[in-house]
C-alpha cells in the first residue's frame, strides 16, 4: 500500500537538500578542510579531557591535535598513502567484488536469482533480505560488500525497486549489526569491556559472553519485521516510477548463456567441492583454516578471500558450461570490467579515507563523546531515564566514532558502574549500548562502509548523492531507534534476563 504523498515529503526534502550539496568527493574534501580548521581552533583553545577511571590508559589526558600546525600537516602528508591503502573497506571491496563480479557477469548470479524468485514468495523478499543482513555480522564486515548489491539485483529481477532491496540489506547489515541468533565476535569483545567497568565497584564481577544472547535473538526477529514494514510502507513506495540508469545492464534475464541449466549444474558441483575443501581446512586439526588467528578464528579472518573463491570458481564453472565464457581472455576482461565499474568508489574512498583518518587524528570525536558522556553522568535523573539517555549518547557517539570497541572502551567505565549504583546490571547496560551503537550506523558518512553503499546506489542512479542515501536509510534508523529501545524497556519491565544467567536488576 502506497503511503500518502505528504507522509514522505520530508524525505523528498532531505533528498533534494542532500543532493544539492556538492559531489560527495568534493564534500568529503571540504569536510577534511573543515576538520583541519576546527582541530586547530580546538588545539589553540586547549580543549582536553581525561579518560574515565578504569579505561585503558587510566586517567590519560586526551587533547585536541591541530592539523594546521607543523606536526599535523606532516602527519597528513606522511600518511596520505597509508590512509588510502589502509582504509578498512578498500581491500575488502576490491577482493570480494572480483569474485562477485565474475559470478554476476558470467550469468551465475542472475540464473540463481531467477531460480530463487520461483521459490520465494514476492512478499517475503524484504524480510528475508533484512534477516540475512542482520545474520551477516558473523562474517565481520563482508556483509556490507556482498548483500546490498545482490539484494538490489534480486529486487530488480522480481520487478521491484533495486534501491529498496539495497536499503533493506544495508539496514539489516548495519543498523541491526549487534543483533544475531548466535554468539558472534562482538560478544566477547563487549563482555570484556563491561566486566572491566563492573569491577571498578565489584572486583569479582564476571560478565559472560552470552550476557545479551536472549535479547539479541528476539531483537533479530523484531528488527527483521520492522525492516520489512519500513521497506514495504515507506521506502519502496517512494521509489515507484524512479528512472534507473543501471536497470538495463543488470537485468536478471540477460546474459545467461546458451545453456543456463548446464551452467548451474556445473557451478553447483564446483561449489560443493570447494565448500567441502573449505570445511576440511576449517575442521581438520593442522589444516590452514583450523584454530585461532590473530584476533578471531582463522576462517573468520580469511572470510574475504573465502568469499572470492566461493564466488569466483562457481562463476567460472557456470560461464564455461553455459557458454558466456570461451577463453581465459574472457575471464581477464570480466575481471577488468569489474574493477573498472568500481572506479567511482575508489576515487571516493581516497578522499573519504583522508577525512576519516584526519578526524580520528584530531581527537575531536573522542573529546565530543567523552564530554557528552560526562555531562549525562552528571545529571541527577532516575536510572531508567539514565539508561535511555545512555542509548542516546551511544547513538550520538556513533555518528563520530565508528568502532564499537573504541566507543565502549571509554563509555563503559563511566556508565557501567554508574548504572550499577542505580540498580541496573552491567549486562543490561551493555545491551543498551549495543542498541545505541547500531541504529545510527546507516546515517553517518563516518561509517567507512557508507561510501561503499553510496557507490552501489550510484550504479542504479548515477546522479544520486548523499541526500539520496540519507533519505533511503533515515526511515530505518528512526524505526529501529524507536522499536529497539522499547523492546529493551519491555524486557526490563518483565524482568526477563538479557542472556543466560544475566540479571536485569542488581540485588
Amino acid at each position: 500500500m502506497k503511503p500518502a504523498i505528504s507522509s514522505t515529503r520530508w524525505l523528498d526534502r532531505i533528498e533534494r537538500a542532500g543532493n544539492a550539496l556538492p559531489h560527495p568527493v568534493t564534500l568529503f574534501a571540504m569536510a577534511l578542510g573543515l576538520v583541519m580548521v576546527l582541530s586547530q581552533v580546538a588545539a589553540w583553545a586547549g580543549w582536553s579531557v581525561r579518560k574515565p577511571a578504569g579505561a585503558a590508559g587510566e586517567g590519560e589526558l586526551v587533547q585536541a591535535r591541530g592539523l594546521l600546525e607543523s606536526d599535523g600537516l606532516w602527519w597528513l602528508l606522511s600518511h596520505l598513502v597509508d590512509n588510502f591503502m589502509q582504509f578498512p573497506p578498500l581491500g575488502l571491496v576490491l577482493v570480494a567484488m572480483l569474485g562477485i563480479g565474475v559470478a554476476e557477469r558470467s550469468g551465475l548470479l542472475p540464473a540463481l536469482l531467477a531460480r530463487l524468485l520461483r521459490l520465494t514468495p514476492r512478499a517475503l523478499l524484504a524480510p528475508m533480505v533484512v534477516l540475512l543482513g542482520i545474520l551477516s555480522s558473523v562474517t565481520l564486515d563482508a556483509g556490507y560488500v556482498v548483500l546490498p548489491p545482490l539484494a538490489a539485483i534480486l529486487f530488480h529481477a522480481a520487478g521491484r525497486s533495486p534501491l529498496a532491496g539495497l536499503a533493506a540489506a544495508f539496514a539489516g547489515v548495519s543498523a541491526g549489526f549487534s543483533a544475531h541468533l548466535v554468539i558472534t565476535a562482538l560478544d566477547p569483545l563487549l563482555a570484556g569491556l563491561t566486566e572491566a567497568g563492573a569491577r571498578i565497584l565489584d572486583p569479582d564481577y564476571a560478565v559472560a559472553v552470552t550476557a545479551n544472547w536472549w535479547l539479541m535473538i528476539v531483537s533479530t526477529l523484531v528488527l527483521a519485521l520492522v525492516g520489512w514494514w519500513v521497506t514495504a510502507r515507506v521506502v519502496e513506495p517512494r521509489q515507484a516510477g524512479v528512472e534507473l540508469a543501471g536497470a538495463q545492464e543488470s537485468r536478471a534475464d540477460n546474459g545467461l548463456g546458451a545453456d543456463p541449466g548446464r551452467g548451474l549444474r556445473h557451478a553447483g558441483i564446483v561449489f560443493g567441492i570447494t565448500l567441502a575443501l573449505v570445511l576440511a581446512a576449517v575442521l581438520v586439526p593442522g589444516a590452514p583454516l583450523h584454530g585461532e588467528g590473530e584476533n578471531f578464528a582463522r576462517w573468520v579472518e580469511a572470510m574475504v578471500p573465502l568469499l572470492l573463491i566461493l564466488f569466483l570458481l562457481p562463476g567460472l564453472a557456470y560461464g564455461f558450461a553455459a557458454g558466456t565464457l570461451n577463453s581465459n581472455h574472457d575471464v581477464a576482461q570480466m575481471l577488468s570490467a569489474t574493477i573498472a565499474a568500481l572506479a567511482p568508489y575508489i576515487v571516493l574512498a581516497f578522499v573519504a579515507a583522508q577525512f576519516i583518518e584526519a578526524f580520528n587524528y584530531s581527537q575531536l570525536g573522542l573529546l565530543l563523546a567523552i564530554t557528552g558522556g560526562q555531562w549525562l553522568a552528571s545529571l541527577a535523573v532516575p536510572a531508567p531515564v539514565l539508561a535511555v539517555g545512555f542509548i542516546l549518547i551511544a547513538m550520538l557517539a556513533n555518528l563520530f566514532i565508528g568502532s564499537a570497541s573504541a566507543k565502549y572502551a571509554f563509555l563503559a567505565p563511566v556508565f557501567v558502574p554508574m548504572l550499577m549504583q542505580a540498580g541496573l546490571s552491567p549486562e543490561l547496560t551493555q545491551a543498551a549500548y549495543r542498541i545505541g551503537d547500531s541504529v545510527t550506523n546507516i546515517i553517518t558518512p563516518l561509517n567507512p562502509y557508507w561510501v561503499i553503499v553510496l557507490a552501489f546506489v550510484q550504479r542504479w542512479r548515477p546522479e544520486a548523492g548523499i541526500g539520496t542515501l540519507m533519505a533511503l536509510m533515515l526511515p530505518y534508523a528512526i524505526a529501529f531507534a524507536v522499536v529497539w529501545p522499547l523492546l529493551l524497556a519491555v524486557w526490563v519491565a518483565l524482568g526477563i534476563p538479557p542472556g543466560p544467567g544475566a540479571p536485569v536488576i542488581l540485588g
